[in-house]
């Protein structure tokens, strides 16, 4: 099966900006937001299962599995009303105890990253402040960067997770959901900003604690 990506881009750009427009004619309203993020993670979802499904037939298969975490040591950056999203997720499903315990961890990745160089950040290894014995404990609602970013050879993480600074030292990953998923959240951005709504990029460690 073969794909026409730029199409697929314009498309996923088109899903995200009529999502966008629902929200910002809501007068940016939590719950339409909140609605509008979850089927446009579902969207990218799906995108990303039947890729898996088509690689799996042609015995390439995708490499991403829960336990494997060499991706999740590194800055994830997300738009503000991601981590809105992520925020409301992670009041509605931990107790004060758990939040405090995620609070600690990402002030201490904030501290770990804080005074680095922008060259050096794209090398720097520090475990996510939602990173639990190998998973991500708040998998649901995590930022679109996390869902797109799909190795095909999990050797190729390893090389880059104790290698980084290795130019030759470059994760496998698919092309086809690193440009869909941007793509959504491109239109989903810019028909936010037609509502006076301008989201900005934060490390995701950055707004969990400010929440």
């Amino acid at each position: 099966m073969e794909f026409n990506q730029k199409s697929i881009e314009n498309a996923f750009y088109s899903d995200g900006y009529k999502l966008g427009m629902k929200v910002g004619q809501s007068g940016i309203k939590p719950t339409v937001l909140y609605e509008a993020i979850t089927e446009m993670y579902e969207s990218i979802d799906t995108l990303i299962s039947a890729l898996e499904e088509i690689a799996q037939n042609n015995h390439q298969p995708v490499n991403c599995k829960k336990g494997c975490e060499w991706c999740c040591h590194q800055p994830v950056f997300a738009l503000m009303y991601e981590m809105d999203y992520l925020n409301h997720y992670i009041r509605n499903n931990f107790d004060d105890t758990e939040i405090e315990k995620i609070r600690r961890r990402a002030a201490d990745k904030r501290n770990a990253f804080g005074f680095l160089t922008e060259e050096e950040l794209l090398n720097a290894k520090f475990p996510c402040a939602l990173l639990n014995k190998g998973a991500c404990i708040a998998y649901e609602a995590r930022p679109m960067a996390c869902r797109i970013y799909l190795s095909s050879d999990v050797k190729s993480c390893l090389r880059f997770y104790h290698h980084p600074s290795d130019e030759k030292s470059i994760p496998a990953l698919l092309n086809l959901p690193l440009r869909a998923g941007k793509m959504l959240n491109e239109g989903f951005k810019s028909a936010l900003r037609m509502h006076g709504f301008v989201s900005e990029e934060f490390r995701i460690e950055e707004k969990i604690l400010e929440f």
